[in-house]
Formats: C-alpha cells, structure tokens, sequence
C-alpha cells in the first residue's frame, strides 16, 4: 500500500485527497478523515495566530515511520497524512489524516493512533500569538509543550504504556 505523506505551507482539500486515496478502489470499506483546525482561542484567550515549525527531512521520515508502523498494526488500504507548517490564523486547516480500511474498526483505530502520534510526538515545534488589542504592547508569543492529556492518549498503543508509538 502507497501512502500519501506531505508537509506544505499551502493549504490542502480533504474532499480532493479522501477522492485520490478511494479512486478505483472497490475493496475500502471504511474512510476515516480527521481534519484538525487551528482555534480562535487557547483556554478563553483570543488568539491571532499559530506558528508550526519543523526540521525538514527529519519530520517527514519520522512521520513515515509512524504511518508503517499503523500499517503493521492494522490491515489498512490506505493513509493519507498531510501536515502544513507557516504561520497559520484562526481557521485554518493544520493538519489531515485519512485511513482507510475493508472495515471501519481498523479505520478509526489507525487514525487515532496517528492523530495522537502527530498531536504528542511528531518533530513539530508550536508557537502561538495571542491577539493584542490597540492600545497594547505586540500580542505575546509562546512556545507551546505537548498537553499531559495527549500524552496520556499517545500512551495507550504502547504496551510499556509510555513507550513511542513507532519504537
């Protein structure tokens, strides 16, 4: 199986991807789509933007290792990963992941596994500008650290219970 793997700055059309992934395929039963999107607020505080970095080269092998080890995991058909990286406002798509699979079960379960995977582990580096108002200084920027909630939802396809998902 071929999976589709990019991380652009441009934006991208899940309808167009779900479309390639399932293009003359009679055997996939079940396409999950996951489209995550960049909020307008971080805990109640207006945000005006979200920067992504990551170490090119370095990501995308990394994010390669993780779609084959979903794919050992489950009989999948195909996966779709697109993560983009720049500046993004409010909005926007960051990130997609699409599975496919004969049954819907192994569908939803690869693409969780890879959402937590992206969410917890992948070599991206978050930065978020909070909106400022007029009168004040430039908005503040911070670097942002993985949640312990998504932590502990990476934690649970491990058997060690806290070892890396692809490891």
């Amino acid at each position: 199986m071929a999976a589709t793997i990019r991380l652009q700055r441009e934006p991208f059309d899940s309808a167009s991807e779900v479309a390639k992934l399932r293009r003359d395929r009679g055997d996939i039963g079940a396409v999950v789509t996951f489209t995550g999107i960049c909020r307008s607020d971080e805990r109640g505080v207006p945000l005006a933007a979200m920067t992504l970095e990551h170490y090119p080269g370095m990501a995308e092998a990394e994010v390669a290792r993780h779609v084959e080890a979903a794919e050992r995991r489950w009989p999948l058909l195909g996966v779709t990963v697109i993560h983009r990286y720049g500046r993004l406002e409010p909005g926007e798509d960051i990130v997609l992941v699409v599975t496919a699979a004969a049954h819907r079960q192994d569908a939803f379960a690869a693409a969780e596994f890879l959402m937590d995977y992206l969410k917890t582990r992948a070599p991206f580096w978050k930065q978020i500008e909070f909106a400022g108002n007029a009168d004040a200084k430039p908005p503040a920027k911070v670097w942002v650290d993985a949640k312990h909630s998504d932590d502990a939802l990476a934690d649970r396809w491990t058997p060690a219970g806290g070892a890396r998902a692809a490891e």
